[in-house]
């Protein structure tokens, strides 16, 4: 025999030898408890007018920002689809200085609470802030409280 044929004949042989010994007993089928999924549910958007309650943090200047938080709540019977804050920054003289905006791509559904974070850049002469609220389908009709109550 010549020598590659040895090897090959060598190799056939360890391979013949090796795998019944790496071969793995099968497992006993144990049966497995499954919970019940549930649909996620679709929350008809608000068309027109919606309302929300605002409980505004304290405005602090952080290095080179101006960081206000939110928390926000919507309190109407529908999601809000598209929400948005606008932040605008004025001046002594009331000309417009300086904003930020934050748009949440999700729906906002009843109930649901929405932290949100606004940073605007510092500029001279920053007086008094105002906020927008807009969504998709309307108007926002926003309400500022201390706490919000439970339903």
């Amino acid at each position: 025999m010549t020598r590659s044929a040895l090897v090959a004949a060598a190799a056939v042989c360890i391979s013949a030898l090796a795998s019944p010994s790496f071969a793995q007993a099968p497992k006993p089928a144990t049966p497995t408890t499954t919970s019940p999924v549930t649909a996620a549910k679709w929350i008809r958007p608000v068309k027109g007018t919606a309302s929300i309650e605002v409980i505004r943090g304290q405005t602090k200047r952080v290095g080179t920002d101006m960081v206000t938080a939110l928390k926000i709540k919507n309190v109407s019977d529908g999601a809000i689809a598209l929400f948005r804050v606008d932040e605008i920054w004025y001046d002594h003289k009331l000309k417009q200085v300086t904003g930020d905006s934050f748009t949440n791509h999700k729906p906002l559904n009843p109930g649901e609470v929405l932290d949100v974070t606004l940073k605007s850049p510092v500029k001279a002469d920053l007086y008094q802030s105002q906020y927008a609220f807009s969504h998709a389908n309307g108007k926002i009709d926003a309400k500022q409280v201390k706490k919000f109550e439970g339903k």
